[in-house]
Order: structure tokens, then C-alpha cells, then sequence
């Protein structure tokens, strides 16, 4: 925007410049046409929004004051003299989108099964239940059933109902399996419950952008330190012993 006034040596003029805009992603106000340090003084800019879940883009300055008003929030940048190379912006709220989200779901995959298959390995040794590699196999399989089911779903439903039946789909082949394998005890309060917290609640985590880093690396410390408990007074060189014997014969 360019405007031009014509003013008398020493007389004085008050500018104000409105500026209305439409967009989905991104607001920015830029101090200079450039990447480069500006300076700037006596600056002050407002913003009001209609929605409670504003963010703040990279390499953006955080206001200096944030009013929460009935539908939104009201946010003032203000300084009397200011240099920096960062510019003020607002980041809209945006809707989930399907496609990336199930990919990111995909990509965490293998960790949630790492983390299922290492429990299951040291309870096993714990609990005396020896499971053959044919097993983890199938249990590999029930466990990326919940991915595979929620990728083709989540185009027609919306990713959170896919979500609750790809979850459900998954704990039921695992449970029933683990029934027939060892027993109900086993894979409902073993097996069952921790395929619930390392799939369907890492999985849930992703749901909160910005909070699932926080939330996996939680449940990984939280993890660890049931195990240790659980297996603190546990003599390895028997359990081991146990669990390299001859494997028993599966139920007739």
C-alpha cells in the first residue's frame, strides 16, 4: 500500500491504515520487505479472532498481551522501540486432514510394535509363557490391521470414528488369539491391555498436535519403570533357562 500527503515544515498529520483479509493457513505482518533486521518504534497492532486455538508461526514475535474475550482472543503487539529480524503472525486453526495423518500413524508404526513386542518378550520370560516367533508373527499381523484398516476408512467416516473401529478390530484378533495360544488372563490383562496403551492410546496422542512427542515419550518413562518394578526381583539366569528349554505342546 502507498499513499502521499502534502504537509508544511513543521505541521503534523495522523495516518491510519486498515487492512481486511481472508485466508486459511497464516496471518503475517512483515516489519520489512527483506529477511533482514528492522527497526521499528512506537508500534502497536491488534489482532481479534473468533476462535480460541490461534497458534504462532515460526520465527514470529508471541504478543505482548493476550486478552481471552467470549469468541476468541484478543492479541496487542506493542513497543515503544523495537529491533529484530522476526516478524508478527497468527496461525489459523486447521482442520485434521486425513491422508497426512494416517501416513504419520503408519511412519510410528514399527515403534509402537517395538514396544509391545519388548513387553510381551519380558513377561513371557516373567510369567513363564514361552511364545514362538510364529507368534509374534500373527500378532505383527493383528497389530498393522489397525493401520491398514484405519488408511482405507478414514476417506469415507472421520479419522476419529476410524480410529475407535480400526482400535477394536485390532485388540479383538489380539485377545482371541492369545486365548487359544495361552489363556484368557493372559491376553486380556496382559496382552490385551498393553497393546491398548502402545497402540490405541500412542495412536490417540496424535490426535493433540504438538503434545504426541510429549505424550510417547511419557508413556516410554512410564513403561520403563513398570518393567523395572516388575522384574527387579526377577533372577534372569532361571528365567532365561526356562524360556531356552524345549517349547511346550500347544493346547489340543
Amino acid at each position: 500500500m502507498v499513499a502521499s500527503v502534502e504537509i508544511v515544515p513543521g505541521q503534523t498529520a495522523d495516518m491510519k491504515v486498515s487492512y481486511g483479509s481472508q485466508g486459511l493457513d497464516t496471518w503475517h505482518y512483515q516489519f520489512a520487505n527483506n529477511e533482514s533486521v528492522s527497526s521499528v518504534r512506537d508500534f502497536e497492532a491488534a489482532v481479534l479472532t473468533n476462535c480460541n486455538t490461534v497458534d504462532f508461526p515460526a520465527n514470529c514475535l508471541s504478543p505482548t498481551y493476550k486478552t481471552l474475550t467470549s469468541d476468541g482472543w484478543q492479541l496487542r503487539w506493542q513497543y515503544g522501540d523495537l529491533v529484530s529480524g522476526s516478524n508478527i503472525g497468527v496461525s489459523m486453526p486447521q482442520k485434521l486432514q486425513p491422508g497426512p495423518f494416517a501416513s504419520r500413524l503408519s511412519k510410528f508404526a514399527p515403534v509402537s510394535l517395538f514396544f509391545f513386542f519388548a513387553v510381551l518378550l519380558i513377561l513371557g520370560m516373567v510369567r513363564g509363557v514361552r511364545l514362538h516367533p510364529v507368534h509374534y508373527l500373527f500378532l505383527a499381523a493383528t497389530f498393522f490391521s489397525f493401520h491398514l484398516l484405519f488408511s482405507y476408512m478414514v476417506d469415507h467416516v472421520t479419522p476419529f470414528s476410524a480410529f475407535l473401529v480400526a482400535s477394536a478390530v485390532s485388540l479383538l484378533l489380539t485377545i482371541t488369539y492369545l486365548r487359544l495360544v495361552v489363556n484368557w488372563k493372559f491376553a486380556v490383562l496382559q496382552a490385551g491391555v498393553w497393546q491398548f496403551i502402545f497402540l490405541v492410546l500412542f495412536t490417540y496422542a496424535f490426535f493433540f498436535e504438538g503434545y504426541t512427542g510429549l505424550t510417547i515419550t511419557i508413556g516410554a518413562i512410564l513403561t520403563l519403570a513398570i518393567m523395572m518394578q516388575l522384574t527387579g526381583c526377577v533372577n534372569w539366569d532361571e528365567a532365561f533357562s526356562r524360556t531356552l528349554g524345549p517349547i511346550p505342546p500347544g493346547p489340543r
